[in-house]
């Protein structure tokens, strides 16, 4: 299996995506500007803003994360891209397509991996991506099930019922749904959630071979560790707003905070310290002192502590990562559920 950035996965494109053309101009390979969302009121709901205009941009070929806390609008936002919300307001652009003047090409270009487990259970897993291949036109002569089955692990429970399968299983098969278009984005709400290690490792495994041949990733998820470790670029929305956007190196690397973790035999009490320093003891013993490297530095840290007569055995500096920036801009630690 092969994927190419113009053709998407090898062979021939999907039919009824060339009734037309992409704007040449767009790098990106999502552009979003301006986007709402306002649910109506229901019963004695009152109505709720879930996107407050948007504007996001998502370069093509990268993989990029797509972070929030509960609420902020991240499945608002991808149900939006995949067709299956309809925007109060705003322009989406979906590798080059208006969303709303070619909406077969956009849906076309765009594969999601959704997070909840929705497939029929007397279907098979064979059976599931051919009636999947359908819906979105895709020839019999340019249908590859064999080729994605053996792609995510299925090849034996081809033809067991998919009520059968394990949870790991039906998550598989959601990824192998979402490739049968060869689509040239593809989307993962929540991929990893409750899944095993051997799941994990072969679902982001596929995703960085995808990704090299060209295949634009978006992620959400709640396990911020798998965001650091393989997002390009990450964007942060909260109560419906972008509140940060930037390449994932350069966002730890301007995070303004370090943590000092340090051995003071043990020592109960936590002395006074400066402004914007905050301590507090670890369940080891340690005493760990965060502060923000622009408004102090670490040598008075250490002289405060020594002047009021605490011993320090031994000293680590501990950089910031991504729950650190998540918190500070959202005031909330990352939980899994939809949004």
């Amino acid at each position: 299996m092969s994927f190419d950035a113009k053709r998407g996965l090898t062979g021939p494109d999907i039919s009824h995506s060339q009734a037309a053309m992409p704007d040449p101009r767009q790098p990106n390979a999502i552009q979003i500007t301006g986007l709402s969302k306002t649910y109506a009121a229901s019963g004695t709901s009152p109505a709720k803003h879930a996107l407050k205009g948007l504007d996001l941009s998502i370069p093509a070929g990268s993989i990029f994360g797509l972070l929030g806390p509960n609420g902020a609008g991240k499945s608002t936002t991808i149900n939006i891209l995949a067709g299956l919300v309809r925007k109060s307001a705003g322009r989406v652009l979906i590798h080059g397509f208006d969303q709303d003047r070619n909406p077969r090409q956009a849906r076309a270009a765009i594969g999601v991996m959704p997070q909840e487990l929705n497939m029929d259970p007397f279907f098979t897993p064979r059976a599931s991506l051919e009636v999947q291949a359908g819906l979105y036109g895709v020839p019999r002569s340019e249908r590859w099930t064999d080729e994605l089955l053996e792609l995510v692990g299925l090849t034996e429970q081809a033809e067991s019922y998919a009520r059968s399968l394990s949870g790991g299983m039906k998550r598989r098969l959601l990824l192998a749904k979402a490739l049968v278009h060869r689509p040239r984005i593809l989307v993962l709400d929540e991929p990893t959630a409750g899944v095993d290690i051997a799941l994990r490792e072969m679902l982001w495994s596929n995703v960085r071979k995808l990704n090299r041949q060209g295949m634009t990733i978006i992620l959400t998820t709640h396990y911020l560790e798998e965001a650091e470790e393989m997002c390009d670029r990450i964007a942060i929305i909260d109560r419906g707003q972008l509140v940060l956007c930037d390449d994932t190196r350069r966002i730890l690397e301007q995070a303004d905070a370090k943590t000092l973790v340090m051995d003071t035999g043990g020592m109960a009490a936590i002395p006074a310290l400066p402004d914007h320093v905050r301590a507090a003891r670890r369940e080891d013993g340690r005493l760990a002192v965060s502060y923000p490297p622009s408004r102090i530095r670490a040598d008075a840290i250490i002289d405060a502590l020594r002047g009021a007569g605490l011993p320090i055995n031994d000293i680590a500096s501990e950089t910031p990562d991504l729950e650190d920036v998540f918190l500070s801009m959202t005031g909330q630690r990352p939980a899994a559920g939809s949004a």
